[in-house]
């Protein structure tokens, strides 16, 4: 079993890598190149699940979140140097796909999941509330107010609002990792202080927390970069079903958050709603909180174009993803209903997106 276990944390990273150097698509078939991708993924959260076992909450899960966030922002700022049709929308079409996955689809699935499992489950109104706040203001601030601003037509901001809204959001962001970590850290435990079967377990070595360390952020970018080699192919998928071209932004970013899906609904049927709902809130902050001052940054110092307000459409739908958030994690408690409701709205934006 202990060799087990090490072949299991040692064997995805070096698969990963082992991908990538031989070239990604250009050499090894795309199926095979998902199948290293997946394990990879449960490779990520094997190793932030023990580095959360070991650092306690809510900082394990803020610790994925980040990492994740930060990594895909690296991706993102690589693509729009390389200047290609479509970079001026890049940012604002990832931040947005993965606010609609993340509040649709990844909240839907783990609370139906939990929901059926274990019928009703809780957590702590008071710090979901709070990200509920901050998400609803950065959403607005970013996606929707460029397409008001006087300064400029379109869905553009102008160099000084721009800047104006990327120090903003990175303080807002700050403000809110600050108050979840440290000054008020109870609010985002769960309710009551139950403690799982888990959990009692013995924390991991100083050692063993290391190498996980590393191996997360190892594992984390092969993530990236092996989306990033899958995304011919998905392009020349998608252009073979007549799908729009937004659909391959939907499909990265969901292979991007993958490593969290897997952890938010594990944690979901362990009958741990409230480290499922700190690291889809915190995902989502983060997302937008260092996305956009890091994309705006580019912008500014590179005379980039930089196209943040949504259309119409992805105005409505925001709008309702954060209502009925809003109310369906009103009275801190889940069940099968929210999880239904969220999952429609996903639905609706899936199929919208292939059908405009």
């Amino acid at each position: 079993m202990e060799r087990l276990r090490w072949t299991w944390i040692w064997l995805p990273p070096f698969a990963g890598a082992a991908s990538l150097l031989l070239g990604g698509t250009a050499s090894i078939p795309a199926l095979l190149l998902g199948i290293v991708l997946i394990v990879t993924v449960l490779a990520a959260v094997h190793h932030a699940e023990l580095i959360a076992h070991k650092v306690g909450e809510p900082f394990g899960t803020f610790l994925l979140a980040l990492a994740v966030t930060v990594i895909e922002v690296g991706l993102i700022l690589t693509l729009m140097l390389q200047g290609k049709a479509g970079a001026e929308t890049l940012a604002r079409d990832t931040v947005f796909s993965a606010v609609m996955i993340i509040l649709n689809g990844l909240l839907g699935a783990f609370i139906l999941l939990g929901a059926l499992r274990h019928r009703e489950q809780s957590f702590q109104q008071v710090g979901v509330s709070a990200s509920l706040a901050t998400l609803c203001t950065l959403t607005v601030l970013t996606l929707v107010l460029p397409n008001f601003a006087a300064a400029e037509r379109g869905p553009y901001y102008a160099p000084s609002q721009l800047a104006f809204v990327a120090i903003v959001s990175l303080l807002l962001y700050l403000t809110f990792v600050m108050v979840q970590t440290v000054r008020h850290r109870g609010y985002f435990l769960p309710p009551g202080g139950e403690a799982t079967e888990e959990e009692h377990a013995p924390p991991p070595s100083n050692r063993q927390t290391l190498i996980s360390g590393v191996l997360l952020i190892a594992c984390l970018v092969e993530v990236v970069l092996l989306a990033k080699a899958l995304a011919p192919s998905i392009e020349d998928g998608v252009a073979a079903a007549g799908a729009p071209h937004a659909v391959v932004g939907v499909v990265i970013a969901a292979l991007v958050l993958l490593p969290e899906s897997v952890a938010a609904v594990r944690a979901a049927m362990a009958n741990r709603l409230q480290t499922s709902l700190n690291l889809a809130l915190g995902s989502a902050l983060a997302t937008i909180g260092l996305t956009i001052p890091a994309v705006a940054m580019l912008s500014l110092s590179q005379g980039l174009p930089l196209a943040l307000g949504l259309d119409s459409k992805g105005i409505v739908l925001l709008s309702l993803t954060l209502l009925v958030t809003t109310q369906s994690l009103a009275t801190a408690r889940t069940t099968v209903l929210q999880g239904v409701v969220h999952l429609v709205i996903f639905g609706v934006f899936v199929f919208t997106t292939l059908v405009p």
